[in-house]
Parts: structure tokens; C-alpha cells; sequence
């Protein structure tokens, strides 16, 4: 079975990889790994962390791209449509695609703002402007610059109309070019950061202390909230349930063996994660600071300790923000493109078009999350948008997708799609019958259980 007929392909296995790791590898591999990993005990979260790779996100990642070309249309709502006509099951399953698509659209218009706070510290580094500040001065220089909405805007605007224009270009010369460019240097950069912090904090103990710390489990800490927030980043890092990889499968060859891509994928965007943390541990440990959650850790505790290196941690710290604006643009295409290709395919419109107009509504939502803000928080609107989209809806499409996969998709489907790779479709239907669903009901409900009744 050939990708959907009318639809674009990608050009070779590389570029589908790319731009598929690219999808996957986001901030949150670079601050939300890390800053989880040192809330909830470090290697004995990662352990946890891997099986969840394998045993949860793989098989949902093959169902994804499974769907995805064996649907006839390049947008997932339709994808999941025709196959389950071909398996004579209700269309109602498409509310899994369209929970996923909603969600994603909405975590990249929040994404946006994000992205601002990376581009403008990219400056800020250039311009050495945290030369000679305390500890409290870094700090108050974040936080007053996302408390005042008119310094983010324009920012925001141009990250925003870069993700547009390379959407707008198409599979080929927009999302695949953009991420055989981006995603190799992404790697060199992380690499190069990685050997920095792990030579340079050898002789002050920081390195030995994120060794350990990274990978000598301490199995007395592993218990039910440790794997519940280990399956929960696993689930969120790789990128499932949002759509996008259900698009990306209706772009794929059939010359391109679907275990195997999901395999690498999965396991890319773990290792990423990974030497994120030996880039951003050994700094952590040698300077005495605290992996606080989230924006914290990028924008404060590591900004503090760039600083105290002097002229090299201005050099590093641009360098860093370079690698987290990479990270940034090939996700929110990645976000984006769902929404467009269903606009472009449903309405008939051109994939530049659609893309412009999706945007121009992107960039409106966003507009909610740059000046959404309280007396007490100047993030109220981004942290409830990011909080009901990342706790609720992205498992809920999760969860329905193994569901569907496991139990309702045409069996012939999974054995033509798997030619070749019988005893790994014997797998996969495993997994997604009787594993997977288990662990994403799980990830599900204490996601909603620690965002809104704990």
C-alpha cells in the first residue's frame, strides 16, 4: 500500500527521521526531562523512564504511523475515518484524532511564547547583559521580562511567522528541509554543551555527582508517584497523541519499515534526554544550584551558573540558547502541521494558504497566553492552557488510539502494513492490547488526579 495518493512523501528515510525526532525532541526534552528527573530521584526515574519507552511509547508510536498511511489522506481525522470503514467500525474513533489535532494546535500557540523567552535570551547572552548580576538580578531579569507582555510580542510574532513559513513550504522544501538542517547541528551542539559540562566540571565533583546521580538507581526510591511521573514524561517527550505522528505517517514510504522507524525514533529522543542531562547536571551539581521545575531551570538556575563562568559562560550560555530555539521551531512545525494539512485537504485549499490562515489563528490563541496574566502569575493563561492539554487531552487521544489499534483496527491491515515483520506485528498487537493501555489509563488519570484535584 502506497502513502495516501495526492499527498506528499518523504524524500528518504533520513529526512523522515529527521523530521520526526525533530518532532519529538522539543524543550521539553532540554528543561522538562531534567527538572523531573531531579524531582523524583534521578536514575531511578530514568530506569523507570526506559521501560516506559519501550514497553508504552514504541507501540503507540507504530499505531500512530501505522493509521497514519494506512489512511488514504494526509490529515489524521480522515486517516482514522477511512481505516476504521476498512475495518467496519463506527467513524466515531476519529474523536481521537480530533482530540489530538485540537490539542496539539493548542499547545504550539503557547509553544510560541516559549520560543520568545528562548530567542530573546539567545540576545541577552550575545549581549553579555547578565555580566557582573547577582543570583537575584538574573532571576528578576526573567521574570520581568515575561511580566511585561509588549517585550514578548515581537518576539513571539517572529518565532510565529518562521513556523508559518516553513509549513507553508510543504513536506519537502518546508518541514524535511528545516529538519535535515536544524537537526543535525542540534546534535553537534548538544554533543559539544554535554563534553563542555562533563570536562569542565570534572576536577569540582560536578561531574561525578551527575554521574551518579543520572545513573546509580537507588531503588528505595521508586514508588507509585516516581512511575507516574516517569511514564508521564516518557509519554509527553517522545510526542504521541497529538496527531502529528499519525500526519507524518500518511507521508511515509512503504519502503520504509514502520518498527524500525518507530524504534529509532523513540530511542533518538531518549538519548537526547539523556545527554541533555549530562549537559545541564554536571553545571547544576559544581555550582550548588537546584534542577527546578520547568521554566525555572532554564532561565534562572542555568542562566545564574553561565554567568559565574564569566567570558566562556557567555559563549555557552548563547550556545545553549541556540540549541533549545532548535529544538523549538522543528516541534511547533511539528504541532502545526496537523491542523493545516486537515485545513488544506478538507477545504481544498493550498498548503500555503491553509497554512496562513491557520497561523493567523495560532498567532491569535497565542496573543491569550502573552497577555493572559494574573496579580500572581504571569504565565495564568499558558500554564492552564499547557496544564489541560498536557495532563488531559494528549493521554485521552493516547489512550484511545492503543484502543482502537489493539482491539478494533482490521487485523489484514496490521499484517500488510508489518510485511515482512509478522512476529513484530504479533508484538505490537500485544503491547497495545494488554500493556500499553494499562500504563496510559495510568498516566491519564494521575495526570488529571495532579493537575486538578491533589
Amino acid at each position: 500500500m502506497p502513502a495516501a495518493p495526492g499527498t506528499a512523501q518523504w524524500s528518504s528515510r533520513f529526512a523522515f527521521i529527521m523530521a520526526a525526532v525533530g518532532s519529538s525532541v522539543g524543550l521539553g526534552n532540554l528543561w522538562r526531562f531534567s527538572s523531573e528527573a531531579g524531582s523524583n530521584g534521578g536514575a531511578a526515574f530514568i530506569l523507570i523512564y526506559l521501560l516506559a519507552v519501550v514497553l508504552v511509547c514504541i507501540p503507540v508510536l507504530m499505531s500512530e504511523y501505522l493509521v497514519g498511511r494506512a489512511g488514504l489522506s494526509a490529515n489524521a481525522v480522515d486517516s482514522i475515518a477511512e481505516v476504521a470503514i476498512k475495518s467496519k467500525v463506527t467513524r466515531n474513533w476519529t474523536v481521537l484524532s480530533w482530540v489530538g489535532m485540537i490539542a496539539g494546535f493548542l499547545i504550539v500557540t503557547f509553544y510560541c511564547v516559549v520560543a520568545a523567552w528562548v530567542i530573546r535570551y539567545i540576545f541577552k547572552f550575545l549581549g553579555n547583559d547578565f555580566a557582573g548580576k547577582s543570583a537575584d538580578e538574573v532571576a528578576g531579569v526573567f521574570v520581568n521580562f515575561i511580566s511585561t507582555p509588549m517585550q514578548v510580542l515581537p518576539w513571539f510574532l517572529i518565532f510565529a511567522v518562521i513556523t508559518i513559513w516553513l509549513v507553508s513550504r510543504g513536506v519537502n522544501r518546508g518541514i524535511e528541509l528545516a529538519a535535515k538542517i536544524l537537526m543535525p547541528v542540534f546534535f553537534a551542539l548538544l554533543a559539544g554543551l554535554a563534553l563542555f559540562a562533563l570536562i569542565s566540571n570534572a576536577g569540582n565533583g560536578g561531574t561525578a555527582q551527575a554521574l551518579s546521580f543520572l545513573y546509580s538507581p537507588d531503588f528505595s526510591k521508586i514508588n507509585g508517584s516516581v512511575a507516574s511521573a516517569a511514564l508521564g514524561q516518557a509519554f509527553f517527550s517522545v510526542g504521541i497523541g497529538s496527531a502529528i505522528m499519525i500526519t507524518y505517517g500518511s507521508y511515509l514510504p512503504q519502503s520504509i519499515s514502520i518498527p524500525k522507524a518507530s524504534v529509532l525514533v523513540a530511542l533518538t529522543d531518549t538519548g537526547v534526554a539523556l545527554i541533555a542531562g549530562l549537559a545541564i547536571f554536571p553545571i547544576v551539581f559544581a555550582f550548588g544550584l537546584e534542577a527546578s521545575s520547568g521554566a525555572g531551570l532554564f532561565f534562572i538556575t542555568l542562566p545564574n551558573a553561565f554567568t559565574s563562568m564569566g567570558a566562556i559562560g557567555t559563549v555557552v550560555g548563547a550556545a545553549f540558547f541556540f540549541l533549545a530555539f532548535f529544538a523549538a521551531i522543528t516541534s511547533s512545525v511539528s504541532l502545526l502541521e496537523p491542523s493545516v494539512a486537515f485545513v488544506s485537504e478538507r477545504f481544498k485549499m493550498s498548503k500555503a494558504k491553509a497554512a496562513w490562515t491557520m497561523g493567523a489563528i495560532m498567532i491569535a490563541v497565542g496573543l491569550i497566553s502573552v497577555f493572559g496574566q494574573t496579580t500572581e502569575s504571569p504565565t495564568f493563561a499558558l500554564d492552564t492552557i499547557d496544564t489541560f492539554t498536557g495532563q488531559v487531552m494528549l493521554p485521552t487521544a493516547g489512550l484511545l488510539i492503543v484502543l482502537f489499534v489493539g482491539w478494533r483496527l482490521d487485523k489484514a491491515i496490521i499484517a500488510e502494513e508489518f510485511a515482512g515483520s509478522e512476529g513484530l506485528g504479533n508484538i505490537l498487537l500485544f503491547l497495545t492490547r494488554f500493556v500499553a493501555p494499562i500504563f496510559v489509563a495510568v498516566v491519564l488519570v494521575s495526570s488529571v488526579y495532579g493537575a486538578y484535584f491533589s
